[in-house]
């Protein structure tokens, strides 16, 4: 039932880049519910970018705090300045003690979440999880805008889910490329080879190398994506260039902040990807996508976007500290060779029409 009241809500948003993006399906579903909610969500400072993007999020609200920090005096401020709000609902997306401490503090009346550190008392509708009920993270954000008597499984949740999707105007397209200097007419594809919370998510440079030769042979030109840390490993691609394919390719890692990558995926004809923020950046810009799976599980927090195919070579004993010593790379993702990529491109631009 579709309610018309006015709504104030706050979400304690996630700190990693790709579990914000897929955040964006809790906000999208309770707009459904009700298009007169006013959605809030704090979160750390660069996952604002973002925020800024989904139309459903009224005001984007600043975490002043590090991943790892409980900062509890600061948390007390916060929550004391967001109870002059007047919040009827919180949402509380991490599993930790210290995200559930603003909504407390802030007196909000109705706070949802699932148990995660032992909340209670901090949140006042608890849900308890059952992994095997509700297999996609996504599905766990969005059960938690129904009562829990009418969700007990993803099977009873509304279909078809509400996903991420982000928009980038031509304008905004036009201003990057020409700021980037990226003038060629060739279509491009993007790589994101990095991954910031395992190096071992990594496909090999080498791998990413022989990709570039044949695409750029075949037309197209490439970006690299990634933040500063994956300026490395975007030279270490190139560095496996001769001079003449260098030249249809551009290391923007490091030289981009979030925005600007955003707008400058979006100008992509398809994007390869490690299991990255990225990644569902990609699928949510509606992108064709080849995504890259190691050790991580791609049945969890797969990309959302039905123009995405998934590349897992990975079996069930396989961890992320599954390596031999010597190696730079997880074996499951060296075993997943450019040729075989290049035939899910084929696969993937003949299924979608492109």
């Amino acid at each position: 039932m579709i309610s018309s009241k006015k709504t104030k809500i706050l979400v304690i948003g996630p700190s990693w880049i790709g579990d914000m993006m897929m955040s964006q399906s809790l906000y999208r579903t309770l707009k459904s519910q009700n298009t007169n909610s006013i959605i809030d969500v704090i979160a750390p400072a660069w996952c604002h970018p973002l925020l800024l993007r989904m139309q459903e999020v009224n005001e984007a609200l600043l975490l002043p705090l590090r991943h790892d920090a409980v900062g509890l005096s600061m948390r007390w401020r916060l929550g004391q300045i967001l109870h002059q709000k007047h919040y009827d609902k919180a949402f509380v997306l991490p599993g930790s003690f210290k995200s559930a401490l603003i909504p407390f503090f802030a007196k909000i009346p109705h706070r949802i979440g699932w148990r995660g550190e032992m909340r209670y008392g901090l949140l006042n509708d608890i849900r308890i999880l059952n992994n095997t009920a509700f297999p996609l993270m996504v599905q766990r954000y969005i059960a938690l805008c129904y009562h829990r008597s009418r969700i007990s499984s993803s099977k009873d949740l509304p279909q078809p889910l509400y996903m991420p999707t982000l928009k980038v105007q031509e304008k905004e397209k036009k201003i990057a490329l020409y700021t980037y200097k990226i003038y060629s007419k060739r279509p491009i594809i993007g790589f994101c080879p990095g991954a910031e919370s395992n190096l071992l998510k990594k496909w090999p440079h080498y791998h990413y190398a022989q990709l570039a030769e044949f695409l750029i042979k075949n037309g197209y030109q490439i970006l690299l994506f990634g933040s500063t840390k994956d300026r490395i490993t975007g030279e270490r691609i190139l560095l496996n260039l001769s001079q003449e394919i260098k030249n249809y390719s551009f290391n923007l890692a490091g030289k981009t902040n979030l925005q600007q990558a955003v707008v400058l995926l979006s100008c992509c004809h398809t994007v390869i990807s490690n299991d990255s923020g990225l990644m569902h950046i990609a699928a949510a810009l509606n992108l064709p996508l080849i995504a890259l799976y190691g050790p991580s599980n791609p049945n969890f927090t797969p990309p959302l976007s039905k123009k995405s195919k998934i590349i897992s070579l990975a079996s069930s004993c396989d961890s992320l500290q599954n390596r031999k010593i010597h190696e730079e790379y997880h074996p499951s993702l060296i075993k997943i060779t450019p040729e075989r990529v290049i035939m899910e491109l084929k696969l993937l631009h003949y299924t979608v029409g492109i």
